[in-house]
């Protein structure tokens, strides 16, 4: 498959795109959050657990990804639990420590209201070779790489705990 011909862009045109990008998926996701009567923050920890499969996170983990302090993780727990999208058991290695999955109906409700969207994206991506498509994944695993260590780096004094 040849690729088709793009139009020339910079780096500062591609940042200003994804600047774009970056702020309707901010209003997207706020919008798939209120679909699904959650908070963006509790949606985002939702889509953690869910992304840990088969292997239930601590509670300490989604703290840690989400950036939020372990109290407001419980409070994020509780609304979660209690609106049926998580089930918390002690972690049996150690008792004292919780783990968190996913309810497989939640996790059906959740990919229901992201399903138009990404057959959408799949469409687009369609348009592209494989080895655009290559490019593209490359891109977006190295920017989110980049993202998280920035992210890091620059909450480093803060640090989760201290929130």
């Amino acid at each position: 498959m040849k690729g088709k011909s793009r139009p020339a862009a910079s780096a500062a045109d591609a940042m200003s795109a994804m600047d774009d990008l970056i702020a309707t998926s901010i209003v997207g996701q706020q919008e798939f959050a209120r679909n699904l009567d959650l908070s963006v923050t509790d949606l985002i920890c939702f889509a953690y657990v869910l992304e840990a499969g088969d292997s239930p996170v601590t509670a300490g983990d989604l703290a840690g990804r989400a950036h939020v302090t372990t109290g407001a993780v419980t409070g994020i727990l509780n609304r979660l639990e209690r609106g049926g999208f998580v089930t918390r058991r002690p972690d049996p290695a150690d008792r004292r420590r919780v783990r968190v999955a996913a309810v497989p109906a939640a996790a059906e409700r959740v990919r229901a209201v992201y399903e138009p969207y990404y057959a959408r994206l799949a469409e687009l991506f369609a348009d592209y070779t494989p080895d655009e498509i290559a490019v593209l994944a490359d891109w977006f695993t190295r920017a989110g790489v980049l993202a998280r260590a920035y992210l890091e780096d620059s909450c480093e004094e803060e640090g989760p705990s201290s929130r």
